[in-house]
């Protein structure tokens, strides 16, 4: 008997329906043109099921090891064996781990705890892409502590590496985070090497410059000894300053050096500018991700934290919770800052500074820096009764 063209399970007068096709969990321009590397892990970060992904087991087996680490309770030969255990799987796939938000947040502790010798493969790995790493939230704090745990040698290849990229790291959120820790852990020939990138194009060719010891860090000092046009370094440092003042990155000391600087330099209609700019950022609290913020994303890698810990974090908070104007009174540089606002600020200005100050007056007051910030306000502020109701 010929076959009807229906199956057996076909109803009369009904065509048969045609076979279902197995999901394709491949990204559509996968049959044309070979995609950028950026596409293909954001389709697997997107639609690819856990299980799928690439180095799923990997992951698994180190965030396992990750929440033992963790462990309050834990003596110091077995978080070291935990994490030299950690280490060897993760071995020759370091910057794959990084490429992970679950899996870079496990290598950050691993940086953290481990020896110098466990640290050096993981640095050699990853110091060619160290620099795309600090834009990224994910990895910005893993290259914080690759800094931190950096012998001489690593960081001085770290500060090489920096050259012609210090201008656009600072106008991002966690590159200018990165760049300030180099700056605070940099010797004094290293720091003027960043800063001179900052203050004219002419001066990052000049690398006896930055050897030089007798030389004060100061673009006056610099300007007249090496017979550059003020205009032109005038032109080139608006141009770093102007994205940071807008983006509200000036929680950080690089930062302010480069602006005290430049109001030394510049007249005083672009100096008011940049005050009247700077002002609101400094009477409100910090724009900056706190590392606890970045850990609460991932919460089930959220540490046991005993009593101590539980006390520093929230005292962190609560620093991150103040006027920026205060956190800033820590450093010389924020204290050059803070003065040269109230120097180049208007009347109306140098009111609204001290106006926010108002209940903060005794912890400025036992700071080492905060102290002359304040004696330096009562002597410059000639307002008796805008004085007595802020003390």
């Amino acid at each position: 008997m010929p076959s009807s063209g229906r199956s057996p399970t076909t109803p009369p007068g009904r065509a048969a329906a045609a076979p279902r096709r197995s999901r394709s969990l491949s990204p559509p321009w996968k049959s044309g043109w070979q995609p950028r590397n950026v596409l293909n892990s954001l389709w697997q970060e997107i639609f690819l099921p856990e299980s799928r992904k690439p180095d799923y087991k990997l992951v698994k087996e180190i965030t396992v090891l990750c929440q033992k680490v963790r462990c309050c309770n834990l003596s110091g030969k077995e978080r070291s064996k935990l994490l030299t255990e950690a280490l060897r799987k993760m071995d020759g796939k370091y910057l794959e781990i990084a490429g992970s938000p679950v899996a870079a947040s496990v290598l950050k502790l691993c940086v953290q705890w481990c020896s110098q010798s466990e640290m050096d493969p993981v640095f050699v790995a990853l110091q060619p892409h160290l620099l795309d790493l600090s834009r990224n939230k994910d990895t910005g704090f893993l290259v914080n502590y690759i800094i931190k745990g950096a012998s001489k040698e690593q960081f001085a290849l770290f500060i090489s590496s920096l050259h012609g990229h210090v201008a656009s790291l600072l106008h991002h959120t966690i590159g200018a985070s990165v760049v300030d820790r180099a700056f605070h852990q940099a010797t004094r020939p290293q720091k003027r090497s960043l800063l001179l990138e900052l203050c004219s194009t002419e001066l990052q060719l000049s690398k006896d410059l930055a050897q030089e010891k007798q030389c004060r860090l100061s673009v006056l000092n610099i300007i007249s000894k090496h017979g550059l046009q003020k205009s032109s370094v005038l032109q080139h440092m608006t141009t770093i300053i102007q994205p940071v003042l807008e983006k509200g990155i000036v929680e950080y000391s690089i930062v302010h050096m480069v602006i005290s600087e430049y109001l030394t330099i510049a007249d005083k209609t672009s100096a008011l500018d940049v005050i009247r700019q700077l002002i609101p950022h400094l009477i409100q609290g910090s724009s900056v991700l706190d590392e606890d913020v970045i850990g609460q994303l991932i919460p089930h890698l959220t540490p046991t934290k005993s009593k101590a810990q539980k006390k520093r974090s929230k005292a962190k908070k609560k620093r991150s919770s103040e006027l920026l104007l205060i956190r800033i009174m820590q450093t010389k540089e924020g204290l050059k800052l803070g003065l040269a606002c109230l120097k180049h600020g208007l009347e109306k200005d140098r009111k609204r500074i001290i106006k926010s100050l108002k209940g903060h007056i005794r912890k400025l007051a036992l700071n080492d820096y905060g102290c002359l910030f304040v004696i330096c306000r009562l002597s410059i502020v000639d307002n008796t009764e805008l004085i007595t109701e802020v003390l």
